[in-house]
Order: structure tokens, then sequence, then C-alpha cells
């Protein structure tokens, strides 16, 4: 959400900057930009996340159970390293079959070609969007929020400057942007999101308009 306020304020200073689908596409040096801030931002939470406010994101009674806590060895986190970099290789090679896939059922429904993005998404953050409703089962809302933040900032702060590095290599034009129906439903995100999470309490009303947006922008996706 972040890195779509930066991009509308720049379209907003720059005259040949935009975030809308109707415009210029972004050129190599907008593209390195906005890479370098989408990469800065998610460097910056991970640091908040690991270290500076560690305590943000730890659930009550997790080190209070052991009395001390677990930090791995180098090893460890190394060997961790290369088993997830093999394991989003295969991911990306399971999406990107699984989309022709898709693709086919698509053309036969006859549904627009941004549905075959969002059900690569969907299978993309398949896993955190198991454990984190199964988190939220078992009433441990931070694990939850833990497991859905993570994944969704991860997505959207290494696909961003995945797909620019493509783009400017391959010499191709790309549009990162939104339309005017999904610029309302994000500040509907926004709104509802500072209601919820802003006071320290919330209940299932919030829940449930999150729920009708997420509705709302799967519809309309599917049928613009």
């Amino acid at each position: 959400l972040v890195v779509l306020i930066v991009l509308a304020t720049l379209s907003l200073v720059l005259p040949n900057f935009t975030i809308s689908g109707q415009g210029q596409a972004y050129d190599a040096r907008q593209l390195a930009f906005v890479s370098i801030v989408t990469l800065v931002l998610y460097g910056v939470f991970l640091y908040i996340q690991t270290t500076l406010h560690r305590d943000y994101f730890v659930s009550l009674g997790d080190e209070e159970e052991t009395g001390q806590t677990h930090v791995p060895s180098n090893r460890i986190v190394g060997f961790s390293v290369v088993l997830l970099l093999f394991a989003l290789l295969a991911v990306v090679l399971l999406a990107k079959k699984f989309a022709a896939v898709v693709e086919v059922g698509r053309t036969a429904l006859e549904l627009p070609v941004a549905v075959t993005g969002v059900v690569v998404a969907f299978l993309i953050l398949l896993p955190e969007g198991v454990a984190a409703v199964h988190a939220a089962k078992r009433d441990d809302l931070q694990k939850a929020l833990n497991l859905a933040m993570g994944s969704s900032l991860a997505t959207i702060g290494l696909t961003i400057p995945a797909v620019a590095c493509v783009t400017i290599v391959l010499g191709k034009s790309l549009t990162l942007g939104l339309g005017s129906v999904d610029t309302i439903l994000l500040v509907l995100v926004l709104l509802t999101s500072t209601l919820t999470f802003g006071q320290g309490r919330t209940n299932v009303l919030y829940g449930f308009v999150h729920l009708v947006i997420f509705a709302t922008f799967l519809f309309l996706t599917a049928f613009p």
C-alpha cells in the first residue's frame, strides 16, 4: 500500500510518470526508481520485523514459555536460504505451467486476461494463506497477521523489482498502474485497515467488510 501511495504521489509531481493503465508506460529510469523504492521499503520492514521492533511481531508468551530467545546458527540460516531459493524456483516453474492451464479455462469462459494473474497469485499465496487462516482459528491473531503481512509484502516487494528488471533487460514496455475502479478499492482498503488496526480493538464486522471489498475486487476482475 505504501508503494502504491508513493507511485500516486509521483504521478502528481512528474508529468510523464503515470500509474494509470490509460497513460504512458514507464521508462527504464522510472522502473529502476520504483524497484529501488520497493526494495528499500521491504528491507526496512524486514529490519523492523527481525531486529528493531521484533517484539511487535512476537506472540505474547512465545518466549516466556521457553525462557529464552532461539537464535539459529549461521549454518542453519545458510542452509535455509538455499532451500528457500530452490522452493521459490519450484513455485515459479509450477506457476508458469499452471498459468497455461488457467489460460485455457479462462479463454473457454471468455473471462478477462487479468483473471489468469489473480488465479496464479492465489496459487503462490495459498500456503501462507492457509497457515494464516489456521492461526486465526486458534485465536492467534499475531501469527495470522505475521503470515499474511509477510507473504503479501514479499510478493509485492520482490515481484515488482523482478518484473522491472526483466522489462529493462528485454527492452519491453510496462505499465504498473491502477484504473479508476482499482483506485477506489485501494482507498476503501486503506480506510478500512485504519479503522481495523488503528484503534487496538476490532470485531467481526470489520472482518466482513474486508471480505466484501475482496469479493468486490474478484467480481470486478472477472466482470469489469
